[in-house]
């Protein structure tokens, strides 16, 4: 009677055990999905930024091909070379995944192929911060160069209190209209421009995984 009496209360600590391990399995899982939710979002902004400026660093080049051209379209060559450069790093949310991955939460992850694929969603990341580490290192160079072409202070006369940019309308000069420093500048801003397109398709991709990896923890965890 006595063996029987701790069996029968192993079996209910091991059960008690096991339905806790379940219940915060379901929470890690109701997180990560609003996690997701947050990338997804966080991606079409990102797009939809880029690709706006991409069209600015665009004129900009064009602009900036010639002396002549340069000397006439002062306004759009302000305006794009101060916003035209401004991209703000991808901001995916990995808080469910960081406590997992540190707190050893993993474990309570008793599906595979759920594993699996939270790992490969967020193995992406990594190729994301290559390509924004270059692009830091092309604006640095850029603005050496336009620093050489550029009057700060027509760039401080189109600041407004709250951060935002005017475009001018009365074609400010540039401090040189020299060939090779125009060339130069564009030279950085092709560079840049590169990289910029080439973080559109991966984070277009990531978001896409987002989506097939949030439809998946719905469906196989009853999650909404």
């Amino acid at each position: 009677m006595l063996f029987l009496a701790v069996f029968c209360g192993f079996l209910a600590e091991y059960q008690l055990e096991h339905t806790i391990e379940k219940d915060r399995e379901k929470q890690f899982i109701k997180t990560l999905i609003a996690d997701l939710g947050d990338d997804i979002r966080t991606s079409e902004q990102y797009v939809e930024r880029a690709e706006t400026t991409l069209l600015l660093f665009d004129t900009l080049c064009k602009y900036l091909d010639s002396p002549a051209l340069a000397k006439s379209n002062g306004d759009i060559v302000y305006y794009a070379a101060r916003i035209g450069p401004r991209m703000s790093p991808f901001l995916n949310n990995s808080r469910t995944f960081d406590q997992l991955t540190n707190s050893g939460g993993f474990r309570l992850i008793h599906n595979a192929e759920t594993s699996r694929k939270i790992m490969g969603y967020y193995s992406q990341m990594p190729w994301i911060r290559l390509l924004e580490g270059n692009y830091n290192r092309e604006f640095d160079a850029y603005k050496n160069a336009a620093a050489k072409v550029i009057d700060p202070g027509i760039y401080r006369r189109q600041e407004n209190l709250d951060g935002t940019i005017n475009r001018s309308t009365d074609n400010p000069a540039l401090l040189t209209y020299d060939f090779l420093l125009l060339k130069q500048m564009e030279f950085h801003a092709v560079q840049m421009n590169g990289s910029r397109r080439s973080m559109i398709p991966l984070v277009d991709t990531l978001k896409s995984s987002a989506e097939e990896l949030l439809k998946y923890l719905q469906t196989t965890y009853n999650v909404k």
